[in-house]
């Protein structure tokens, strides 16, 4: 009985004054907001705790994406993190993806790639058998980034000069010098 007069009592406070009744109500939910973030502070929750109780623990989820202007003049959406997108679905996956900037001069390519939190001797680069994909692989206790870099000519695997300071990895390369000329036939 009390509950239905407290919901009558209240609906009639509305109509004489909606403004006090809405403060009001914003007040209460404040109120409710604040008792329950102090008690989570009270009782915080340590990851490893629950994940040796045997629960599943999701995360860190990364995502982000940066946009930038391509060579043709249009806007470039890049994606980086583990979240990925598959057939319209979202996919967490637990290696992040980097984001990565390559930069491209007459014979040298630069990639350049973002993964903080990483011990230098943890971190694989390789070049792909089609010399055209840099693959950057790095594993460490918290963290782990995959990463395939699809460049723009041929490189030399040999001349690959790889160096890391402050959670940035720099990869330079030579590119193949590949003159292709004219072949003439011979006609018989």
């Amino acid at each position: 009985m009390s509950d239905e007069w407290d919901f009558w009592r209240r609906r009639r406070r509305f109509f004489e004054d909606p403004f006090r009744y809405f403060d009001e109500l914003f007040n209460e939910m404040m109120e409710e907001l604040d008792r329950m973030l102090r008690e989570f502070e009270r009782y915080p929750i340590d990851i490893r705790e629950l994940e040796k109780r045997g629960a599943k623990v999701y995360g860190p989820y990364v995502y982000g994406f940066r946009i930038t202007i391509g060579p043709d003049g249009r806007p470039v959406v890049e994606e980086f993190g583990n979240v990925k997108r598959v057939r319209g679905r979202s996919v967490i996956t637990e290696e992040r993806e980097p984001l990565v900037d390559v930069f491209e001069s007459d014979d040298e390519i630069t990639v350049v790639c973002e993964m903080p939190g990483v011990d230098k001797d943890k971190i694989n680069v390789e070049v792909g058998e089609d010399r055209k994909t840099l693959i950057i692989r790095a594993s460490d206790t918290d963290r782990k980034y995959y990463k395939e870099v699809k460049l723009s000519s041929e490189v030399d695997p040999e001349s690959a000069k790889a160096s890391y300071k402050n959670g940035i990895l720099e990869v330079k390369l030579k590119k193949l010098k590949t003159e292709r000329k004219g072949f003439k036939v011979k006609v018989e």
